[in-house]
């Protein structure tokens, strides 16, 4: 059955109940989209008065270059053990529980440019009663991660057409400076064996979302969750 985005809009605002703050995540792999659909739909939740949804990316985890060229990880920079998968966890858990009345919450960004983490970059006021979070890894469900998973209140996957997100990634690389063969290069050795990780916990997901002609759009996966009602979880 195929979804509209306004079907998405109305499946992200039913999740949100009184006195608790929900949280709803987008996984997918490199290139995916995940980014541009929280963005659309942040916005267009936001649109109709005072905004009462926020967006917190978990790139903002990402250990600091400093800390990976201490550990060896320069190289796999974007792998699951380059991120605080614990500190994600942690914010979260924060999120949801929400703050006393008047107090911000405030996550950290990153920096394209810089390819660093900018702390305290993301204000999350009292008011926003949804928060809608992206990122590689949130269906990983090992180590760390499996505590991300375990505060969301639904996870939806993201994915494109395999080459259209291949040819992404490597505009991508170039955009922040690296040339046509570095950017293949990088895609290659770094960016594909994360996507295939990413890839094998597509079944993990309430809802698989597709793109569909350059605009969100979505499409229940009878797979995913394993479950009786397609497309949601069966844990």
């Amino acid at each position: 059955m195929t979804l509209t985005f306004d079907d998405l809009l109305t499946r992200a605002r039913a999740l949100t109940r009184p006195g608790r703050r929900a949280l709803l995540g987008i996984a997918g792999s490199p290139g995916a989209g995940k980014t541009t659909l929280a963005e659309q739909l942040v916005r267009a939740l936001n649109s109709s008065g005072d905004p009462w949804v926020a967006h917190v990316p978990m790139d903002g985890f990402h250990l600091a270059d400093v800390e990976l060229d201490r550990l060896g990880l320069r190289d796999r920079k974007g792998a699951p053990g380059t991120f605080d998968a614990a500190g994600y966890a942690a914010l979260l858990r924060r999120l949801h529980e929400r703050e006393p009345e008047g107090e911000i919450v405030y996550a950290p960004g990153f920096e394209r440019v810089l390819e660093q983490p900018v702390a305290g970059a993301i204000p999350v006021p009292p008011t926003a009663r949804l928060v809608v979070t992206e990122g590689n890894y949130l269906l990983l469900g090992t180590g760390a991660w499996a505590r991300v998973e375990a505060e969301l209140d639904e996870v939806w996957f993201c994915e494109v057409d395999e080459q259209e997100r291949l040819s992404r990634l490597v505009a991508r690389h170039e955009e922040f400076g690296k040339s046509h063969e570095e950017a293949v290069a990088w895609v290659q050795r770094s960016d594909q064996p994360n996507a295939e990780l990413v890839a094998a916990t597509r079944e993990r997901a309430d809802l698989v979302v597709r793109e569909l002609a350059g605009c969100p759009g979505g499409e229940r996966d009878p797979g995913a969750g394993g479950g009786p009602g397609a497309g949601e979880r069966s844990g």
